[in-house]
């Protein structure tokens, strides 16, 4: 798994928990709505880290509370 799949299923499972759809999300984090979903589309390869604090802000989560769920310990060597 690369990166940006995880960041993504990560945030699909903290909306999940929480009962937010990504509209909502976007509300609550202050941006708009298409940079979510843009965001979770797997076609797009990169994710912004601005983007990812002001989501975990917009959720109540930390960075470092973010980033130590088990899914990221399944990160593959991504050097092209």
């Amino acid at each position: 798994m690369q990166i940006k799949e995880a960041v993504v299923r990560r945030f699909q499972e903290l909306c999940r928990e929480r009962g937010i759809k990504y509209n909502e999300l976007a509300t609550l984090s202050g941006v708009t709505p298409s940079t979510v979903y843009s965001m979770m589309d797997e076609r797009r390869r990169d994710v912004s880290m601005v983007t990812v604090k002001k989501l975990c802000d917009g959720l109540d989560v930390s960075i470092p509370e973010f980033f130590t769920a088990p899914i990221f310990a399944e990160l593959e060597q991504e050097i092209y």
